[in-house]
C-alpha cells in the first residue's frame, strides 16, 4: 500500500514544536463512505499495513494517527512517549477526526490499542469531536496497569506526586522485552517494524506519563458515559512469567485480561465485550488463524452496528 503521510501542526508545549502525523491508505475499491481511525499504543506507531488492507476489502478508508512524541511525530530534544496528561492527545485526534469528516466520511470507528485504547475511551467519552464517532473498538485497552496492589496503589501514586515536583523524572525502563520479541521477526515473531521508532528494550519510564494514564485509568472506574456502541476485545488469558515461553504466542503477556473484563463495563451504556482464544495483547498481530477471529469478531460487531443504524 502506498500510504500518504500529513503533519499536523500545533505549536510549541514543554518541549519545543510538536507535531503528530495523520496516515492515510488508499480509498477501498468499494468505498462505503466509512472510515475508522486507528490510535496507537504505548512505545508504538503504525506499521501494521495488513490491518489496512483488511479495513480496506470491507470497504472502510484507513487513517492512523502517530501521537505527539511517538514514531514519526518524535523531534530532536523531544521526551519520547511522554505526556502530563491524556488530554495532550486530543487536539490531534480533533484534527484528525475533522479531516476525516472534510473527506467525506460519513461514519467514523475510533480504534485504539493498549494505551491508545484507553485514550480513545476517554475521547469518545468527553472528546470534541466525540459526535461524530458511530462507535468504538477496543484491542486490550489499558484500564489498569498489570502489576502488584502495592505499586498500584502505593509506588505509581507517589511517584506521579514526585513528578509534580520534577516533571521529567523517570527511571529505567521496566517493561519485559518478551513481547516485543514475540512479536519482532529478528527474534521470535513474524512482524517487521522499525525499532528505533519502537525499541525493544523499551524507553525510559516518566513519572508524569504514569500519572497521566493512572489519572486516566481512574476516570473510567469512576464511570464514563460514552454514548455510542462500544467493543472491547481482548485476549483470554494473560502470561505472568518474567522468562521466555511460547505461552507469549497466545496469551496478553502484557495487561491482565482480567481487569480488561472487569473495567469494560464502565465505559458507557452499550458495551460489547468479546475474548479472542489465543490471542496476543494485539490482537491483530497473534497467529494467523487468531487474528483472522479477531478481524472476524469485529467486522462482525461493526457489520450489525451499521445495520441496525443504517
Amino acid at each position: 500500500m502506498e500510504f500518504q503521510y500529513h503533519t499536523l501542526s500545533f505549536g510549541a508545549d514543554y518541549d519545543g514544536e510538536v507535531i503528530a502525523t495523520l496516515i492515510e491508505a488508499p480509498r477501498p475499491t468499494h468505498d462505503t463512505g466509512r472510515a475508522v481511525l486507528y490510535v496507537h499504543g504505548y512505545i508504538d506507531y503504525f506499521f501494521q499495513e495488513h490491518m489496512a488492507e483488511a479495513f480496506a476489502a470491507h470497504g472502510y478508508r484507513f487513517y492512523a494517527v502517530e501521537l505527539r512524541k511517538y514514531g514519526r511525530s518524535l523531534r530532536e530534544g523531544h521526551h519520547p512517549n511522554f505526556a502530563r496528561s491524556m488530554y495532550e492527545y486530543y487536539p490531534e485526534l480533533t484534527e484528525s477526526i475533522r479531516r476525516i469528516r472534510s473527506a467525506g466520511a460519513t461514519d467514523i470507528v475510533l480504534l485504539g490499542h493498549s494505551t491508545g485504547g484507553l485514550l480513545s475511551a476517554l475521547y469518545a467519552d468527553d472528546g470534541p469531536e466525540r459526535s461524530a464517532l458511530r462507535c468504538v473498538v477496543l484491542n486490550s485497552p489499558f484500564l489498569e496497569f498489570n502489576t502488584t496492589w502495592f505499586k498500584r496503589n502505593v509506588s505509581i501514586p507517589l511517584a506521579g506526586f514526585l513528578s509534580i515536583v520534577f516533571p521529567f523524572a523517570h527511571k529505567g525502563n521496566k517493561l519485559s522485552p518478551l513481547y516485543a520479541q514475540s512479536v519482532h521477526r529478528d527474534h521470535h515473531g513474524e512482524w517487521d517494524f522499525d525499532t528505533t521508532l519502537k525499541p525493544i528494550e523499551g524507553i525510559p519510564l516518566y513519572f508524569a506519563w504514569l500519572r497521566a494514564v493512572r489519572k486516566g485509568q481512574q476516570r473510567i472506574k469512576r464511570g464514563l458515559h460514552i454514548e455510542v456502541p462500544v467493543l472491547v476485545m481482548s485476549s483470554d488469558r494473560s502470561y505472568f512469567g518474567s522468562d521466555w515461553s511460547d505461552e507469549l504466542f497466545c496469551t496478553d503477556s502484557v495487561l491482565n485480561v482480567a481487569d480488561i473484563a472487569r473495567y469494560a463495563p464502565k465505559l458507557g451504556r452499550s458495551v460489547t465485550c468479546r475474548q479472542i482464544a489465543g490471542g496476543m495483547h494485539d490482537l491483530f498481530l497473534s497467529r494467523k488463524a487468531v487474528r483472522e477471529e479477531a478481524f472476524r469478531v469485529m467486522f462482525a460487531w461493526l457489520d450489525e452496528i451499521f445495520g441496525t443504524q443504517a
